[in-house]
């Protein structure tokens, strides 16, 4: 006798819905890898992989979020490999976003140019303004060579990634995916819901854990603290934000899962995008305070940096600030 699954209840969104949208990113996986071994001249290349990027997170995010509902061991094991994906992909843009950021805030903290070919010959005793100048000059310099350099180690790590045995395996996992998604005998009568409202339980409870009091004064003078010490480590105030950044990613995915990709909160998009700006700005400042670490480099290169790395944890706390005014519209608005 065939077993009979329980009915859902009303207004439930079964498994079948989570279903569908697996097979629905994997195809859109499938596509953009096809597109990017195929592209000829012209063919948009850097697309296809931030759609290969975007396909691998929401997968992994589904399964994180409704992995009950799914095969144990497939889930685990094909979860990370996606991240793996992801973020493999992720860092040569991550670079170049990088680089431009700090090169354009060394322009608006210096007010000249900030690349070597164009920095103005200084001649006689330079002024205060001149240093600052020749100091933004080459602290630009420094920093085009060493994210330029990263970017292209990115470039070739991502390119032997996608020839590598282990990408091989995990497009053909995905290909899986797009014909069959491994439920679990019961997700068929199961209701998603209870599993994404524990995603969005995860996000507010992530939140309530943040120091918004702080976040509500666009400066915080401990902020500058341990970026300017000689400690490489990332800054510690920054991790539990980059937490509910995630978190709130997959409460975003779960959405998708429940509501299709058409569903468009811009509160959530106005945190989300704020919380965007908090991570570039925070690894900017990193990557400032690293080059200004570099090895008998100028006092004025220096100091330029010191001001380049201030600048980014500046920014870093308004996007802080600017997170809490859209989440508490959003709180005001959803109660």
């Amino acid at each position: 006798m065939a077993q009979r699954h329980p009915d859902p209840t009303p207004g439930a969104v079964t498994g079948e819905a989570l279903a569908e949208h697996l097979r629905a990113q994997a195809t859109e996986f499938l596509r953009a890898l096809r597109l990017h071994r195929e592209g000829g001249p012209g063919a948009d290349l850097d697309g296809a992989v931030r759609a290969l990027r975007r396909s691998a997170r929401r997968i992994s995010g589904s399964l994180h979020t409704f992995r009950p509902l799914l095969d144990a061991g497939w889930a685990e094991s094909v979860r990370p490999e996606l991240a793996w994906v992801s973020g493999t992909l992720a860092q040569e843009q991550a670079y170049a976003a990088r680089l431009e950021r700090l090169l354009l805030a060394l322009h608006r903290l210096s007010g000249t140019p900030v690349l070597p070919a164009q920095a103005p010959g200084l001649g006689g005793p330079a002024s205060e303004r001149g240093k600052v100048a020749v100091g933004a000059a080459k602290a630009g310099a420094l920093l085009e060579r060493q994210l330029t350099l990263a970017r292209t180690r990115a470039h070739s790590a991502a390119l032997r990634a996608l020839a590598g045995s282990r990408f091989h395996a995990v497009a053909d996992t995905v290909a899986l995916l797009a014909g069959e998604v491994p439920l679990t005998p019961a997700a068929a009568g199961a209701d998603l819901r209870p599993l994404a409202a524990a995603a969005e339980e995860r996000l507010a409870a992530a939140v309530t854990a943040l120091p918004l009091v702080r976040a509500g004064h666009p400066y915080n003078a401990e902020a500058l603290v341990h970026g300017l010490s000689p400690d490489p480590s990332p800054h510690p105030q920054d991790a539990p934000w980059h937490q509910v950044r995630l978190l709130l990613r997959l409460h975003r995915y779960a959405r998708e899962v429940l509501h299709g990709d058409d569903l468009t909160d811009v509160r959530l998009t106005a945190a989300g995008q704020a919380l965007d700006r908090h991570r570039d700005a925070s690894e900017a400042a990193t990557a400032a305070a690293q080059a200004a670490r570099t090895p008998r480099i100028a006092p004025a290169t220096a100091y330029a940096l010191g001001v380049l790395h201030a600048d980014q944890r500046h920014e870093v706390e308004a996007a802080r600030y600017a997170f809490q005014r859209s989440w508490g519209r959003q709180t005001v608005g959803t109660s």
